[in-house]
């Protein structure tokens, strides 16, 4: 019988560093996918279906939600997101180790359905004020952006210890030796059993 594959996921304040962390994760473990959310913005330039997103419309979306087949799901600037119950189901049943990039949100929903079978890694940036100027120095959200993501994130900041793992990004190579720690232990823990 095939081992069920492991789901991990990373959930951060925008500003910590969760992005490039990420990327570099995505490099070192190429056995761990990205999962790929239903979304109904528009599809861009480079972009293909059942890739970088399953691409469906407002009411099908709506549809699917009111069906409880989304594992969490929201509204950003006017277009829905939302990760298939199904689709993840199907690809762990499989064998295959999905990553997530979740807000606290979505990893409450998804912690709540598969409990210890998903592991969630908390990013911290190293203090408040290190985050704001993280966010005002990357230039690309405008002030009242900017202003929204640091009232949002002082919430989330409160839930750093609820997650099965937090890591400090006060420096880049550190914290990522730490994730990258953690992520090989999660992935060896289904060789073992």
């Amino acid at each position: 019988m095939s081992k069920e594959g492991k789901l991990i996921v990373i959930v951060a304040p925008s500003g910590s560093g969760k992005s490039t962390l990420i990327k570099y994760l995505k490099k070192d473990f190429p056995e761990l996918k990205e999962s790929i959310s239903f979304t109904t913005r528009p599809k861009r330039v480079g972009e293909t279906h059942g890739e970088s997103y399953f691409f469906i419309d407002k009411e099908e979306f709506l549809k699917k939600q009111k069906a409880g087949d989304f594992l969490e799901w929201a509204e950003v600037h006017s277009n829905y997101y939302g990760t298939s119950k199904e689709f993840v189901e199907k690809r762990r049943k499989e064998g295959e180790n999905i990553l997530f990039d979740l807000d606290v949100q979505g990893t409450d929903s998804f912690k709540g359905y598969f409990e210890d079978k998903v592991q969630a890694i908390f990013i911290c940036p190293p203090s408040a004020v290190e985050l704001e100027n993280r966010l005002r120095n990357r230039g690309t959200d405008s002030t009242g952006v900017i202003e929204l993501r640091l009232e949002n994130s002082k919430k989330e900041l409160l839930r750093k210890h609820d997650f099965d793992f937090c890591i400090v990004n006060d420096e880049l190579d550190r914290a990522y030796a730490d994730l990258k720690e953690i992520v090989a232990n999660i992935l060896k823990e289904r060789h073992a059993k």
